[in-house]
């Protein structure tokens, strides 16, 4: 049996492309199976493993939105896991939609939300491979403070970049804490986000991301 990756994110593991504002017509509003990370990581590791995406717009560590629901990562992660077990690694890259101001939640709420969901994700021992949970927390690339002056502005609400920049610190300590694997986005990722919302990646982030990951995965399994 192939070792199987669970990608489990937002947006920029959906593979969202801001560039037509969400419309689906000669790009469409994902980017395609040979521009998304994880195809390319699909690619880049072989016939050995499967890469199985799991993202998901608006998703959060923990938190219901109040707006949209089914969103709260820590309330799909069981189901999630075991619908694809056996289960080699969990790769988790959340907390862009944590940083919404309508959540009120700080850098360091958005870490204990991670934990949260490491933990409960720990716990679901029947999906892992040989009963050994494997988990690379990723920190995801940082919210442009251009946002502010951006059509997303309105609902993602103030503060949001700063806050961004403040995850890296909390998920590398939630990594160390609980065992985990680390990697973040904003080392590995020179491309820019996009000049659309400033918080989804270009095409070639998600490039640098899946060589970046490719690099780190085979370190691990």
């Amino acid at each position: 049996m192939k070792k199987h990756i669970v990608c489990f994110g937002d947006s920029n593991t959906h593979g969202y492309c801001a560039m037509n504002d969400g419309r689906f017509d000669d790009h469409g509003s994902r980017y395609n199976e040979e521009e998304r990370w994880t195809c390319l990581l699909q690619k880049a590791l072989g016939a050995e493993y499967l890469v199985i995406e799991e993202g998901l717009s608006g998703r959060t560590t923990c938190f219901n939105d109040p707006l949209f629901e089914g969103l709260s990562g820590l309330d799909y992660i069981y189901p999630c896991l075991m619908s694809h077990e056996p289960v080699d690694l969990l790769v988790i890259m959340l907390g862009t939609n944590d940083t919404k101001e309508r959540f009120g939640a700080s850098a360091a709420c958005i870490g204990l939300g991670l934990k949260r969901l490491v933990q409960k994700a720990v716990s679901v021992t029947d999906c892992w491979r040989d009963k050994k949970p494997q988990i690379l927390v990723v920190t995801p690339q940082n919210i442009g403070d251009e946002y502010e002056h951006s059509a997303v502005r309105t609902t993602m609400g103030a503060g949001c970049a700063e806050k961004s920049r403040g995850l890296g610190e909390q998920y590398k300590a939630v990594a160390e804490l609980t065992g985990c694997h680390y990697l973040d986005a904003n080392e590995v990722i020179s491309a820019s986000p996009n000049h659309i919302d400033f918080m989804h990646l270009t095409a070639e982030g998600h490039r640098q991301l899946a060589d970046a990951l490719t690099a780190k995965i085979k370190e691990i399994i």
